[in-house]
C-alpha cells in the first residue's frame, strides 16, 4: 500500500511538471533564505501571467503557485555565476540573479534561453512604468 502511494505521488509531481512546461513554463531554481553555503535552492517551474511571474516548486502537492514576482517593484541587483556547491540545484548553464521584490530578497537561477525571455519580460512593462534592472 505504501509503495503504491509512493508511486501516485511520484507521478503527480511528474504530471504537474510536464503539464507547466507544455503550458510555456521555463525551469527556474528558487532562493528565498539567501546565505553563502549554497544552500536552499528548491527547483521549480516558472510561467509568465502578464504582470506576474509565477513560480511552482517541482516537489509540491499545492495546486497553485508557490511564489508570485510581480513586475512592479522588481529590480536586479547583481548577476553571477553559480557556484560549486549550487550547480547541482540548478538548470544546466545557469546564470544566479539576486533581486529584491516587494516581499524581500530572492535569488532565482535560469539557463541561458530562459534568462533571455526573463529580461525581456521585465523590458516589456507598459509605457509609463519604470523598471529598473541590471544588464
Amino acid at each position: 500500500m505504501v509503495l503504491f502511494i509512493a508511486v501516485v505521488v511520484l507521478a503527480y509531481f511528474a504530471w504537474r511538471r510536464i503539464r507547466l512546461l507544455r503550458a510555456g513554463g521555463v525551469h527556474v531554481a528558487l532562493r528565498s533564505r539567501l546565505d553563502e553555503s549554497g544552500r536552499g535552492w528548491h527547483l521549480g517551474v516558472g510561467h509568465y501571467r502578464g504582470d506576474e511571474f509565477a513560480w511552482f516548486r517541482v516537489l509540491s502537492l499545492k495546486i497553485g503557485p508557490d511564489r508570485m514576482i510581480h513586475r512592479d517593484g522588481f529590480e536586479i541587483d547583481t548577476r553571477r555565476e553559480p557556484t560549486a556547491p549550487e550547480a547541482y540545484a540548478m538548470p544546466v548553464g545557469a546564470q544566479v540573479l539576486r533581486c529584491r521584490t516587494v516581499d524581500g530578497e530572492v535569488e532565482l537561477a535560469m539557463g541561458p534561453d530562459a534568462l533571455t525571455g526573463f529580461l525581456s519580460w521585465l523590458e516589456s512593462a507598459p509605457p509609463g512604468r519604470s523598471i529598473p534592472w541590471a544588464s
